[in-house]
């Protein structure tokens, strides 16, 4: 089964303030597949990371269509705190995440059934962290 690597990052400065997301999706061989890096207006970091996990999963359910079913995605993110709601292991008390939730809940039930969030450190999220950059600077 094939298998996507993709890593997220959203962040915000100001916190909240100024906001952007970074999705770095690449193959089982290290190949880039794509890069996204778009600002979302004013927003907190977690709404940021949350945003990036959804454009992430959007691109991949139009880029692949009916065969992400048979296939393998691992969705890297250096948010702990969003990695363990996103998988059940932690409520989310910030009511503005909860329609997010729901549209990633929807997305992953009905197109990747073979989904795993991942918790990776800082260091090993750098190009997704770039992207972020990247948009807010305006690169």
């Amino acid at each position: 089964m094939q298998t996507i690597t993709v890593h997220t990052d959203g962040g915000a400065r100001g916190n909240p303030g100024p906001a952007a997301i970074g999705v770095y999706i690449t193959d089982e061989q290290g190949n880039v597949l794509a890069e996204i890096a778009q600002t979302i207006g004013n927003s907190t970091n977690n709404f940021a990371e949350y945003q990036a996990v959804a454009v992430a999963l959007e691109a991949l359910r139009k880029q692949y269509g009916k065969a992400t079913k048979q296939m393998r995605f691992e969705l890297k993110l250096d948010s702990e705190l969003v990695k363990k709601q996103l998988n059940g292991e932690y409520q989310i008390k910030e009511p503005g995440l909860v329609p997010l939730f729901i549209e990633i809940h929807n997305l992953r039930v009905a197109h990747f059934p073979h989904l795993t969030f991942t918790h990776v450190p800082r260091a090993q999220n750098k190009e997704a962290d770039r992207l972020v950059n990247q948009a807010l600077d305006g690169k």
